[in-house]
This record gives C-alpha cells, sequence and structure tokens, in this order.
C-alpha cells in the first residue's frame, strides 16, 4: 500500500525540501473547488480561472486536423519546427521593432513552461528577481524553484498598479539579476504606460539587470492604451530581455499548451538545451496550429478583444455599485481586481470577513461564487475577478455578490 499525503510527518522524510516549499496555484485550486460544486449539481459562477470562455478559432482546429492526417507524429526539433520559428520571429519583429531571427525562437509547451525554462537558464541560487506586487501566482514559486529569491516590488492602487522606475530602483541590491513585467497585467488588468516601461528599461540598463516580459496578453487592450515592450527599449534591452508570449489568450487555445520565447541567440540556445532535457519539445500538432493562428487571418482576434471590452465596461458598472467595493478600471486582459477592504471586519452567521480569502471561501460556499483572494497575487485587499465568464454569468454573480454584501453585519 502507498504512503498517503495525509501523514505529514512520513511525507517530510520523503519530499525534496523543494517540494515541500512549493505552494500550489491558488487559481486552480479555487477552479478545482468551483468544478467539485458544479459536480454535485450546484450552479456556480466561476469568475476564478483564465480562460477566454471562446471556442479555438476553426481555421486553427482544421490546421490541427491537417497535422494529424499528414503523418507528422514524431519527434521534433527541441525548440520548434522551422515553420514556427520563422512566424514568430516575424511577429517578435514586428511588435518590438528589432529585428528577431529564428535562432533567436524556442517554442516550449506552455507560456507558463516558457518562463519556467528562461528563469532556469538565468537564475543561480541566491540571485534576487524582483517581481512588482499585484503579480501571476506562479511567479514567485518558479523563482524560489529556480533557486532565485522573490524581492517584491510595490505599485499604487491610485497609480493603476503602474510599478515605478524609482520603486523598482529602491529594490535594487547587488544580488539583484532579473526584472519579471508583466504588461497588461494578471491580476491588476492593467498596463503599464510606455514612459514606465522606457524608463523602466533604461534603469535596466544602468543597473545591469535582466528583464523577464511575460506579453501574453498582449492583444487585449482597451481605451487606447498602449502596449510597449521593454525589448524595444535599446539594444541592451533587446539583448537582455526574454520576452515570452504564446497562442493561450491571444486564439483561445489555453488546453493546446503552446507558447515561446525571444532571446538573444546564445540565451536562446541554453533554453533549449534544457528544453532537450525536460520535456524535449512541444507537439507537432499544436506548433502546426499555431503556424496558422499566427499567419492566418485575425478578425477573430479583434471579435473577442470586443466582447471582452463589453464585459469589462459591464463588470466595471456592477462591481462598483456594491458596497465596500472600489474597482480602479482595467484597460487590458480580461482581470479586475477590486478592492473590497470596505467590508473587511463585517461578519455573516458569526464568520468575519478578515481578508479576501476569508471572502472567497464565503463567497463560494453561501453565493456559489468563485473568485481568487488577492493574498496569492500579493495583493492583501483585492479579489481577482475573471469576467471572461458570458454576459448572464456576470450579472448573475455580480448579483449574488450584492446580495451577500448586503447580509452582512
Amino acid at each position: 500500500m502507498g504512503i498517503g499525503r495525509g501523514d505529514e510527518k512520513m511525507t517530510e522524510q520523503f519530499l525534496s525540501r523543494r517540494a515541500l516549499g512549493l505552494a500550489p496555484s491558488a487559481t486552480l485550486a479555487m477552479g478545482n473547488k468551483a468544478g467539485r460544486l458544479k459536480a454535485e449539481g450546484k450552479a456556480v459562477i466561476s469568475f476564478s480561472v483564465g480562460e477566454t470562455g471562446f471556442s479555438t478559432p476553426r481555421r486553427i482546429c482544421e490546421a490541427a486536423k491537417c497535422a494529424i492526417d499528414s503523418g507528422r507524429h514524431g519527434y521534433t526539433p527541441v525548440s520548434g519546427i522551422p515553420e514556427l520559428r520563422e512566424a514568430i520571429a516575424r511577429s517578435l519583429s514586428q511588435k518590438i521593432g528589432f529585428a528577431y531571427r529564428p535562432s533567436q525562437v524556442v517554442v516550449s509547451p506552455g507560456g507558463k513552461y516558457s518562463l519556467y525554462l528562461a528563469l532556469l537558464a538565468l537564475v543561480n541560487p541566491g540571485d534576487e528577481v524582483l517581481i512588482p506586487a499585484p503579480y501571476w501566482v506562479s511567479y514567485p514559486e518558479m523563482v524560489r524553484l529556480a533557486g532565485g529569491v522573490p524581492i517584491f516590488v510595490e505599485s499604487r492602487e491610485e497609480e493603476f498598479f503602474a510599478v515605478t522606475p524609482e520603486a523598482i530602483e529602491r529594490a535594487i541590491t547587488p544580488r539583484s539579476k532579473l526584472l519579471i513585467l508583466n504588461s497588461p497585467s494578471n491580476p491588476s488588468g492593467q498596463a503599464i504606460p510606455p514612459a514606465n516601461v522606457r524608463a523602466i528599461g533604461e534603469l535596466v540598463e544602468r543597473a545591469g539587470l535582466w528583464c523577464l516580459s511575460d506579453e501574453i496578453y498582449d492583444s487585449l487592450l482597451f481605451d487606447g492604451a498602449i502596449h510597449k515592450s521593454p525589448a524595444s527599449v535599446s539594444e541592451y534591452c533587446r539583448d537582455h530581455t526574454v520576452v515570452v508570449n504564446g497562442c493561450s489568450k491571444t486564439y483561445a487555445m489555453t488546453g493546446w499548451r503552446l507558447g515561446w520565447i525571444g532571446a538573444r541567440a546564445e540565451l536562446a540556445a541554453a533554453i533549449g538545451d534544457i528544453q532537450s532535457q525536460t520535456c524535449s519539445n512541444p507537439s507537432f500538432i499544436a506548433q502546426a496550429a499555431a503556424v496558422e493562428a499566427l499567419n492566418g487571418p485575425q478578425d477573430e482576434v479583434a471579435a473577442m478583444r470586443d466582447s471582452f471590452d463589453r464585459r469589462r465596461l459591464l463588470i466595471y458598472r456592477l462591481l462598483n455599485d456594491i458596497p465596500g467595493f472600489s474597482l480602479v478600471k482595467p484597460n487590458g486582459t480580461f482581470y479586475a481586481l477590486p478592492n473590497i477592504s470596505g467590508i473587511f471586519g463585517r461578519a455573516l452567521a458569526g464568520t468575519v470577513i478578515d481578508g479576501p480569502l476569508q471572502f472567497c471561501e464565503t463567497a463560494l460556499e453561501r453565493a456559489l461564487v468563485a473568485m481568487v483572494p488577492g493574498e496569492a497575487f500579493g495583493a492583501p485587499r483585492h479579489v481577482r475577478i475573471s469576467y471572461a465568464a458570458g454576459d448572464g454569468d456576470i450579472e448573475e454573480g455580480c448579483r449574488r455578490l450584492r446580495e451577500l454584501v448586503d447580509r452582512l453585519s
């Protein structure tokens, strides 16, 4: 009989310190709880998981079917098939303004894995990695897995969570190696203004840092917001920035697991070597689909963006109508990060709402609304809400939250 994970002392005897120190993903954990309630027949409204809610466009699916029929069912080159690396290099060159070559591209099974590979290639034990808060839940854990030390840099809600170069500079020490930027941001839904990005890039160059730029939401911008990659600031920044992107959010391909990095050729080669020893290569079928995603018409991207824009305005109005909630209007992604500190200290049936985690647990249990507590993102006064749900779910979920808050004493 196997050893059960419930026996904590015995578990500590055989698990590595790396495994014991790892925190599970809060977004997936909340999604799993909501899924169990749905399986029991409960009418759960889920605002927790970062999926678009759209089906993968038909043209992309057809390309995958053709790939299956082609007979190319074996391993592919470790860093990706040539036609996809060429398409990604063209896309990076157009977006960033510097010429990228296919040799600077590594294709991986998912943007998350691309981020982790970059950290493994750059971070030595004890290196400090600067992470603006609020941050995506996986950044600190990935840094720790790579042996690094996450150092959090605060941003201000009244400044739309746009991290400033001054705040970053205050956090730099002789052990600082890398800065992680994510714009537009999960969880805040905010894009860093181009002027801030330029100033941050100049600081990165002065300090001799590297930058890991997570640009997975760069196609989802609203209200005239502009995405500027730190790699576009200077030649130094291009050579010292790892750009990460993928198909998941732009093309509704979360389950296809296809992401990539753009980096200087020597670093890309090292990342490819690490990938060769860990997962070999991404699926040919997903890569063929990604070639069509990038090279084909982009009408579906614009249509999804328009839908998200409408839902963004809807949830902005509905959340700000809930007493004790306050939301800075997001201008990117499909996330909202309302401040709920106005309800802290209030209670329902003897349960005091002392923070986002308590409120999320109460909301799921009593209102059947799933959200992710802000503590997981370094935002202890907030909850993260994905408005990728349909309009009807947004209206019903916000109605339930309003009713729940009205019951607090």
